[in-house]
C-alpha cells in the first residue's frame, strides 16, 4: 500500500502540505483534484523521493519513500510530458529504460509490453520524435510495466490529449487497475477523473478536503462540489 500519514511540507513560511492522509491500495486508481498550488504535485514528488517531507511519513509498501533502494522498483512516474529519447524508436526506448531498471527483455517480450499498452505496431520502430503525446505516454507506461512497478504516479497525464487518445488512456488505466497496479493521478480534468478513477479526492491548501468513490458521484455533481470546495 502507498500511504501518506500526517504528511506535511513547508517552504519557508508557506505550508504546501498540511498533515495529509491518504492511502492507495494495489488496483486502485486515486485521482487527486485541486487548483494549482493545492499540493498535488508536492505529494507526488515526495512519493518519488524528490522532496523530503517536513514532517509525517510517505510510505511505499511500508518503506519510507526516500529509501530508494527499497522502493525504486515498486514505483514509476508518468509526467505531463513524457521525457524519452526522440531519436530512439519506441522499442529502443523501452529496451533502454528497462535495462536501466535491471531487466533485460527479448524483442518478443518488449513487443508484448508495447502490445499490452495498445501502441500500434506500425509505430514500434519509428523514432519517438514522430509520436503523438498519447503514443509517447503509452511507451512511458510500457516502461513502468517493464520495471514491474506496483504503483504508477501520474501528473496531469490527460492534458493535451485529443478525445480519442483520452478514451484510450482511460481504458488502459482501468485495465492496469484490473491487473493490480495502483495509480495515483494528479489532474484538473474532472470528467476524465470520474471516468478513470475508482476514488477521487479534492485537495485545497495542502489538505485532502473531500474523498469519494466514483460510483457514488457523477461528473456533474463532482464539478459542482469542486467549485464550492476550492
Amino acid at each position: 500500500m502507498l500511504q501518506a500519514i500526517d504528511l506535511s511540507k513547508s517552504y519557508g513560511e508557506h505550508l504546501a502540505l498540511d498533515k495529509l492522509n491518504l492511502t492507495l491500495a494495489p488496483g486502485e486508481i486515486f485521482c487527486l483534484l485541486g487548483q494549482n498550488g493545492a499540493g498535488k504535485t508536492t505529494t507526488i514528488n515526495i512519493f518519488l523521493g524528490l522532496l523530503e517531507p517536513s514532517s509525517g511519513q510517505a510510505l511505499i509498501d511500508g518503506h519510507p519513500a526516500n529509501e530508494r533502494q527499497a522502493v525504486a522498483h515498486r514505483i514509476a512516474y508518468i509526467p505531463e510530458v513524457v521525457q524519452l529519447y526522440g531519436e530512439l524508436t519506441g522499442l529502443e526506448n523501452l529496451d533502454f529504460f528497462s535495462r536501466l531498471a535491471g531487466y533485460r527483455y527479448s524483442e518478443d517480450e518488449l513487443s508484448a509490453l508495447l502490445r499490452r499498452v495498445q501502441l500500434p505496431e506500425t509505430a514500434w520502430r519509428r523514432p519517438l520524435a514522430t509520436y503523438s503525446k498519447g503514443m509517447s505516454q503509452k511507451v512511458g507506461i510500457a516502461i513502468a510495466l517493464g520495471k514491474k512497478a506496483s504503483y504508477i504516479l501520474m501528473d496531469e497525464p490527460t492534458s493535451g490529449l485529443d478525445p480519442k487518445a483520452s478514451v484510450e488512456f482511460a481504458e488502459l488505466c482501468r485495465a492496469l487497475g484490473g491487473e493490480g497496479v495502483g495509480i495515483l493521478m494528479a489532474t484538473h480534468d474532472i470528467f476524465n477523473a470520474v471516468g478513470i478513477g475508482s476514488r477521487i479526492g479534492i485537495m485545497r491548501a495542502g489538505q485532502l478536503v473531500y474523498e469519494a468513490h466514483t460510483d457514488s458521484i457523477s461528473a456533474e455533481e463532482l464539478q459542482a462540489l469542486y467549485l464550492k470546495t476550492i
